[in-house]
């Protein structure tokens, strides 16, 4: 671990020395969040879909804490270097949450095209954005009448100042490769990422103005799918990592990237940063040992043991009978020498990796490495 800690130091130190590029600004009063499990504070959970155990969040909240982690996500590194408190999940309704600093939409297991009879989260993206117009409505109409605490809510001028994150789309490209070729799931990007943009611009017209887009990671290389479709090795790369899972990712990411740059150009008046997560995870996954991991690909806490200790019939922290025995899938001694937490999700150490990385801001288009004062200030 320290020598996580050391790298993550380095990253910092280097990141202040850049050189300057198009000023972005991250004076944001609050944050609004929509995605899925990669930054799901508790959604899906709160709302009695799904139940997450221990050891889920052993590392830092040393409870579950509806995240699917050992620990913190991304979104928790990001929230703290910009020194926001985290974000409470929208459905939260015990422990008198506070939202006054932002709100998150992200549910495990959404989408950005609609849910069907068969999805694990019917919060798909448009229905994010609903709720977030339920949200900015109630608190609206709350802070109107002075029924609540304002220490609770967000003021009104936190939603046009405020930060719309987006981690999404992963789901979309994953689940299809049940039922569908490669070719038919690129064929659908173009339908996927028109319902993305409907979505943002939906927001937008309700006065959104900064916008933060973190594109897909390497989807070939989650141990689920290297379980999964890697059984014959032709169809891995050189990292060990699902082909075509990642050439559906790349492609996914090409065209998110092209419809950034259009509505950078559409709305003058508007931040919009488009984040490069694919390469800072696959060059985490290529260079694992040198970034203090040991294992890139073999999940944390599962069950089977080496080479992947991953099951698709018992998850991380469940007991069950399988083959007439009763089994645990358990978690590893020391999570931050792993990449993969349960098979689908990161460790916390990942975690902490790949947001060090954003924070050098060289992976964002536009770039912002000149408006990263905070860096100095960063908790992790």
């Amino acid at each position: 671990m320290a020598t996580k800690i050391c790298i993550i130091q380095i990253l910092t130190l280097i990141s202040i020395s850049l050189p300057l590029s198009k000023s972005i600004h991250f004076n944001h009063p609050a944050v609004f969040n929509f995605g899925d499990s990669n930054s799901d504070t508790g959604n899906l959970v709160s709302a009695g879909i799904e139940t997450i155990i221990s050891p889920y969040g052993q590392s830092y909240f040393k409870t579950p804490s509806g995240r699917y982690s050992d620990g913190r996500l991304i979104v928790d590194f990001l929230m703290d270097a910009m020194e926001l408190p985290f974000l409470n999940a929208y459905l939260d309704s015990v422990g008198l949450p506070s939202f006054q600093k932002g709100c998150n939409f992200a549910a495990a297991g959404s989408t950005i095209l609609p849910a069907t009879a068969t999805s694990i989260s019917p919060f798909s993206f448009g229905v994010q954005v609903s709720q977030f117009f339920r949200f900015k409505a109630k608190v609206l109409e709350l802070l109107a009448k002075k029924e609540s605490s304002p220490k609770y809510l967000p003021t009104e001028d936190f939603f046009a100042k405020g930060l719309y994150m987006f981690d999404i789309g992963q789901n979309d490209l994953a689940g299809a490769f049940y039922s569908k070729s490669l070719d038919e799931i690129l064929a659908s990007i173009p339908m996927i990422l028109t319902e993305f943009e409907t979505g943002v611009k939906r927001l937008y017209d309700q006065g959104g103005r900064n916008f933060w887009i973190h594109n897909t990671g390497p989807l070939g290389c989650l141990t689920q799918n290297v379980a999964k479709f890697g059984t014959d090795p032709s169809k891995l790369d050189e990292q060990g990592c699902v082909s075509n899972h990642n050439q559906a990712a790349k492609l996914f990411n090409l065209q998110l990237h092209a419809l950034t740059k259009k509505l950078q150009g559409q709305y003058s008046n508007a931040s919009v940063i488009y984040v490069d997560i694919f390469s800072i995870k696959s060059e985490l996954i290529s260079n694992y040992s040198k970034n203090g991991f040991e294992q890139p690909i073999m999940a944390c806490c599962g069950y089977g043991g080496p080479p992947l200790n991953y099951d698709s019939h018992i998850t991380c922290g469940q007991t069950k009978t399988l083959n007439g025995t009763t089994v645990t899938a358990k978690g590893c001694t020391d999570s931050s020498d792993y990449i993969s937490w349960d098979g689908i999700h990161y460790t916390e150490a990942a975690n902490q990796y790949v947001s060090s990385k954003i924070l050098t801001g060289k992976y964002s288009d536009p770039p912002f490495s000149d408006k990263m004062p905070f860096l100095l200030k960063l908790k992790f």
